[in-house]
């Protein structure tokens, strides 16, 4: 049976994400730390898969992860081909299977800027089969190794390659998505649950304060901050709310297609920036904020509709223009064989 309220989390997150890359607010980072939310939903949704389909849960999320890249990468690619990018480049040969990160030129630099996630998720998912039967042996020592992996090359000062610096900040909400799906956190109770956040949340806090970013209490800007903060975040959201949900057509779309909006509004919501740039308009403050809002909305909107339905494809849905009316639109080939569906795969 669906969790709604995971769902529900899940749509959240994502619209934070997008609000967060039109306004730029750092408030954002601290009252709803998204991307470690959505690492922890996508944990705790790894852990059923493999439950009910062992190793070969790792073939179906990345089934569902790559071919919404593929298309956003294939204009992309080809754009900064045609704009003087060496074709020789193999590091492009990356936005096919991205365990590293893709090259990216000009315009894509920051229009891409956002695929890190991308290749955290596959590294994670990879990983997956190999860390869960650790995690089962030894919870807390699983758990605590992230963790303290962040806090000595942070100490340390260390610089340590981008794919290794993401797993030691979102590997500990990844795995407590599996304390969450294999019931540890349940078992803890509320009050030991609140307690054990409300510990972490004092030196999180204490090391935000006294180490700001750039743009002062920005999380992605403090990766220790980030990670501790988070967690006790996770504990109370996971742990300790348990609320029933009804579904909606809005949660629905939302959830169906929380992939195609995190791939495309980074893209929309810089060409629409550079266009108020170039004309003269506001970019800042409310008048700002909200005429790009509206547009970046109504050209996300657009975007579902159009590459959206390869979501349903690659999850072995019907594909339909929009999640929650049965109007199914012409792909061939056809998806062979039934299959059941899952849960979205969720998404700075």
């Amino acid at each position: 049976m669906r969790n709604r309220y995971l769902d529900l989390l899940r749509a959240v997150a994502t619209v934070r994400v997008v609000i967060y890359h039109i306004t730029g607010w750092a408030a954002f980072t601290v009252v709803l730390p998204a991307m470690s939310v959505m690492f922890a939903l996508a944990g705790s949704l790894m852990a059923a898969s493999l439950d009910r389909f062992g190793v070969w849960a790792v073939e179906r999320r990345i089934r569902r992860l790559l071919p919404s890249l593929w298309v956003l990468a294939s204009i992309a690619v080809a754009v900064m081909l045609a704009t003087g990018t060496s074709s020789r480049s193999t590091m492009l040969l990356l936005w096919g299977f991205p365990i590293d990160t893709p090259e990216a030129t000009g315009w894509w630099v920051q229009g891409l800027s956002h695929t890190w996630y991308l290749r955290d998720f596959l590294w994670l998912v990879l990983l997956s089969p190999l860390v869960l039967p650790v995690y089962r042996r030894f919870p807390l020592a699983t758990i605590l190794t992230p963790y303290l992996a962040l806090i000595v090359i942070t100490l340390a000062g260390l610089t340590v390659p981008p794919v290794a610096q993401s797993l030691a900040l979102y590997g500990g909400a990844w795995l407590l998505g599996f304390a969450h799906h294999d019931g540890h956190l349940e078992r803890l109770g509320r009050r030991r649950l609140l307690g054990i956040a409300a510990a972490i949340t004092v030196p999180a806090f204490a090391w935000i304060a006294t180490h700001p970013g750039p743009r002062g209490w920005d999380l992605n800007d403090i990766p220790l901050g980030n990670a501790l903060w988070s967690a006790a975040f996770i504990l109370v959201v996971l742990g300790c709310i348990r609320p029933v949900i009804s579904g909606s057509r809005v949660l629905t779309v939302l959830n169906a297609r929380a992939l195609t909006i995190y791939l495309w509004h980074v893209p929309v919501v810089v060409a629409v920036t550079q266009f108020g740039e170039r004309h003269g308009l506001p970019i800042i403050g409310w008048v700002g904020i909200g005429w790009r809002l509206t547009v970046v909305a109504i050209l996300l909107a657009g975007l579902v509709i159009v590459f959206g339905w390869i979501e349903d494809v690659a999850a072995g849905r019907p594909p339909v223009l929009l999640p929650g009316r049965r109007i199914p639109i012409p792909v061939s080939p056809a998806p062979a064989g039934p299959r059941e569906p899952e849960p979205a795969v969720s998404l700075r």
